[in-house]
């Protein structure tokens, strides 16, 4: 696969992740939800950490969450050169087509998640009881690089009880799939899929 297949893959993913991040932003309050199919809703939330909200100041306690995130969007952005480093070294030693695809995916949908790290903040307006603006007047809702990454796939496919018999969990209430996640964790998913499931064919040379 040749670099400018790859950079055409990137754009459409990021035009995808993009534009529904921002409708979402524009005509939603920040929680607010629409059912599509029983399984399946539109739910607007915002993530300031990683994955599943997860914060690098809830394992060190000592750096402050405003500290945190700005180290949690340099790194993002440290990867993403190397990501992108390895997807120009894939293309150019000629490496199976099934890897650079995966590499392609991995890096649209970590630059789309930068994207909101870094810019949102400054971009939009809250969402808390309204609905944002993109480039107030007032100016947005942070500084750059503490944007919050936007959020709407989620899928419930199934809500109940557990059985009680069940060891540690029994009788809990439980939601599957719980998550909610949007494009860009999608392509990012994808592609370690991908080099999971054609690992061989992947690296098939030394």
């Amino acid at each position: 696969m040749s670099l400018k297949k790859s950079i055409i893959i990137i754009i459409l993913i990021l035009l995808v992740d993009q534009i529904s991040k921002i409708y979402v932003k524009t005509h939603f309050i920040l929680g607010e939800d629409v059912p599509v199919f029983n399984w399946f809703k539109i739910y607007f939330i915002e993530n300031d950490g990683m994955a599943w909200g997860t914060k690098i100041s809830d394992f060190v306690s000592f750096i402050s969450d405003r500290t945190a995130k700005i180290v949690l969007s340099l790194f993002r952005v440290v990867a993403i050169f190397g990501i992108g480093y390895w997807l120009c070294s894939a293309i150019k030693k000629q490496s199976p087509k099934v890897l650079i695809l995966a590499i392609a995916f991995i890096f649209a949908g970590a630059l789309g998640n930068i994207i909101d790290s870094v810019f949102y903040g400054v971009f939009f307006s809250d969402s808390h009881g309204q609905v944002a603006s993109f480039f107030p007047q007032t100016g947005g809702y942070d500084t750059l690089f503490h944007g919050k990454v936007v959020d709407m796939l989620y899928f419930p496919l199934y809500k109940g009880y557990l059985p009680e018999w069940l060891p540690f969990y029994g009788g809990q209430f439980f939601t599957f799939f719980e998550p909610v996640f949007n494009i860009a964790d999608v392509a990012i998913s994808t592609g370690f899929v991908m080099l999971i499931v054609f690992n061989k064919k992947a690296f098939s040379k030394k």
